[in-house]
C-alpha cells in the first residue's frame, strides 16, 4: 500500500534500504512516543542519516507519517495473511495475537490504531490511507476464513465479510483496553470468546 510509487521507482537499491530504514526506525519511534512526540531530528539520528537524506526522501513530516502508515498497514496485513493461510489458520492467527500482546505487554496499542486515534480528525490523507489499511487488514482475515466457511465450520448465515469485520473490530477494541490496564486478559477473552461463538474454537 504505497501513495508514492512512482517516485520510488526512480530510487537505486541503496536508496531503497536506506528509505526503508528511515520509515522503520520512524514507526518505532511513533509508535513509541506518538507523533507529535517524534521529531524528524530523532528520526535521522534513529537511522543514521543526514538531513538532507532524509529530506531527499520525505520532504515534510506529513510525507513521513503517511510512509509510517503505508508501513505499520503492510507488515500487520502480511502478518495476518501468513497466520492465516497456515495449516491451522483461525488458531494460529488466534496464538499470533495472543503472543504479539504478551510480548509487548500491551503497551502501545495498533500500531495502525493508534494512529487513527491520532490523525483521523486533522488529517484527512492520513484518515484515508489508515482506512485503507483497515480495510486491507479486514479482507486478510475475510480471505482466511473462506476455508472454514466451505467447510461448513461457520454457523449458518455467517458471511466470512461480516465476521471478519467484527473480527477487526473486537481485536481494536481488545487492544484499547490492553492498552490502558496494562494486561493482556482482554484481549484474550475478546477473541477467544469471539471465536468460540463464531466457530467453536
Amino acid at each position: 500500500m504505497d501513495n508514492d510509487t512512482s517516485a520510488r521507482r526512480r530510487l537505486t537499491p541503496k536508496g531503497e534500504r536506506t528509505r526503508a530504514r528511515i520509515v522503520e526506525e520512524a514507526a518505532a519511534l511513533i509508535h513509541e512516543r506518538g507523533v507529535a512526540g517524534t521529531l524528524l531530528e530523532d528520526v535521522k539520528a534513529a537511522a543514521g542519516v543526514s538531513g538532507s537524506q532524509l529530506y531527499h526522501y520525505f520532504p515534510d513530516k506529513d510525507d513521513l507519517v503517511q510512509a509510517v502508515i503505508d508501513y505499520q498497514a503492510d507488515a500487520i496485513v502480511n502478518r495476518n495473511r501468513r497466520a492465516l493461510s497456515s495449516a491451522n489458520g483461525v488458531e494460529t492467527w488466534r496464538n499470533m495475537v495472543l503472543t504479539a500482546a504478551k510480548r509487548t505487554q500491551a503497551k502501545g496499542g495498533c500500531a495502525l490504531g493508534s494512529l487513527a486515534g491520532q490523525l483521523a480528525e486533522s488529517d484527512p490523507e492520513a484518515r484515508a490511507l489508515i482506512a485503507a489499511g483497515f480495510d486491507q487488514w479486514a479482507a486478510a482475515i475475510a480471505a482466511g476464513l473462506r476455508s472454514p466457511h466451505a467447510d461448513g465450520k461457520l454457523p449458518p448465515g455467517i458471511d466470512p465479510d461480516d465476521l471478519a469485520v467484527t473480527l477487526l473490530a473486537t481485536l481494536e477494541g481488545a487492544l484499547l483496553l490492553a492498552q490502558v490496564h496494562r494486561d493482556t486478559r482482554p484481549i484474550e477473552t475478546a477473541v477467544n470468546t469471539l471465536l468460540a461463538l463464531a466457530i467453536g474454537r
